[in-house]
Parts: C-alpha cells; structure tokens; sequence
C-alpha cells in the first residue's frame, strides 16, 4: 500500500492527479484522460527516460569521437519516447473519457 500511496502522490505533484481529502476523498485525474500520455505518466514515476546515460545531456565521453552506438542508442530514445506519447490514457477506457478516482485507505 505505501507503494501505491508514492506513486500517486507522484502523480499528483506532477500535476496529472488532483488528491480529495475527506469521506469522499482519493484521486482523480487533473485533466481529461485523453490529454494525459503514457509518456507523461512514465516520466512522473521513474523521471527522465533513456536507455543509456550517453544518450542525456550529461557530455561526451572519452569515446564520444569513435563512438558508433550513440547515435543508434539516441535514435531508439526519440522512437521510444514518440511512442509513449502516442497512447493516450483514455485508450485504456475503450476510447471513452471516463472518470477515474482512486481511494486510498490507510
């Protein structure tokens, strides 16, 4: 459970959940589901999203120069990331909108 409450509250600090306190209270998305992409979700919980370090802006290795898989690895990056933000999270509802609320007990 306390697994779970992380992850929302990360969710909710990225701003894609609103938290409800009260009886009533729980989770529920931020804006419409459809506005909302894997991608954007991913990013919330794990942070940034790469298959290796060479890839970010960190700098150039000492292998930068001769380095024939950067440019691969930073090609599968952009593929991967164009992917994520393809899938809406409203394609899990049948391609509705619906209201999704969330409550945690404690």
């Amino acid at each position: 459970m306390e697994l779970l409450a992380k992850v929302l509250q990360k969710l909710a600090k990225q701003g894609l959940l609103v938290s409800q306190h009260g009886a009533e209270g729980g989770y529920v998305l931020a804006r419409e589901a459809s506005t909302i992409t894997a991608f954007d979700v991913i990013r919330a919980i794990e942070g940034p999203i790469f298959i290796t370090s060479c890839v970010t802006v960190r700098g150039e290795c000492e292998q930068a120069a001769h380095c024939t898989v950067r440019q691969p690895l930073s090609r599968i990056n952009e593929v991967l990331a164009q992917a994520l933000s393809s899938v809406r999270m409203s394609d899990f509802g049948g391609g509705q909108d619906p209201l999704v609320q969330v409550e945690v007990l404690g």
